[in-house]
């Protein structure tokens, strides 16, 4: 009961940030409608398609489908108002991170699933639906991006699956799941933590190649100034030997 309630929560959330995302690209309502619906069942979709769980879940309760686009047309009729409530849609976002990443455990598990592809299929709940209205957006995935999202999600996951294999009673594991990840998500956004970034500068990389090859050029020219020098200097000692030679031989016929 209780992840049904956060779900209904989490996917009105996504539908809400899908649809205020659609509207900054300009999009008209089959848009804003689609990148709702995307946004908030779209992981769902995927970790079904992925684990072969047929029919998926909004196919079986195509209520929600409705339900998401009534949401997404009120976000239409009162975006201002709505985006006031931004820190608090973060909130619930990250709510709906935890729980949709719970459920998707849950299902993994029910089809008798090792941890792996129950942490896969907890991920791609979590996540999938915001990497395609991103990429619906033309832009990069927030998931891809520097800030702990997809972590917090993996970590999740991992606790929720291991928490099931002990004796504690499931809405227990649920609490406990649910504060932890809430908790990790509430505090990444505060203090901004991210992970490592792996920047590939073009630019700075031809201009290091550049210089890598003008030392190398710098090195080999300095060799053979150093070889040529040495090969006079030696041509000259072959002469001086060889004068020195023709004295003492004029110096010896003389004598």
């Amino acid at each position: 009961m209780i992840l049904f309630v956060l779900y209904i929560i989490g996917i009105i959330a996504e539908a809400i940030t899908g649809a205020l995302a659609a509207g900054r690209h300009k999009m008209d309502l089959f848009g804003v409608m689609l990148i709702s619906l995307l946004t908030a069942i779209g992981g769902g979709t995927v970790r079904d398609v992925i684990l072969g769980s047929y029919p998926t879940t909004w196919v079986l309760h195509p209520e929600y489908v409705l339900m998401l686009c009534v949401v997404s047309l009120l976000t239409v009729a009162m975006p201002y108002f709505l985006a006031r409530f931004g820190k608090l849609f973060l909130l619930l976002d990250a709510l709906g991170l935890v729980a949709f990443s719970i459920i998707g455990v849950d299902k993994a598990l029910s089809l008798g699933h090792g941890i792996i592809v129950c942490v896969v299929a907890g991920v791609f709940t979590g996540v999938a639906g915001g990497i395609l209205r991103d990429l619906l957006c033309n832009k990069i995935p927030l998931v891809f991006q520097k800030e702990v999202y997809a972590g917090v999600s993996i970590v999740t996951c991992i606790l929720y699956y291991l928490l099931t294999k002990t004796s504690l009673n499931h809405n227990l594991i649920v609490i406990i799941t649910l504060v932890f990840g809430f908790s990790f998500r509430a505090l990444a956004i505060y203090y901004k933590l991210g992970l490592p970034v792996f920047n590939y500068d073009e630019e700075k990389a031809l201009r290091l190649h550049e210089e890598r090859v003008a030392k190398r050029k710098a090195r080999r020219d300095k060799r053979l100034k150093e070889e040529a020098a040495l090969k006079a200097t030696t041509k000259e000692v072959q002469e001086l030997e060889k004068e020195v030679k023709n004295l003492q031989d004029s110096k010896n016929h003389k004598g």
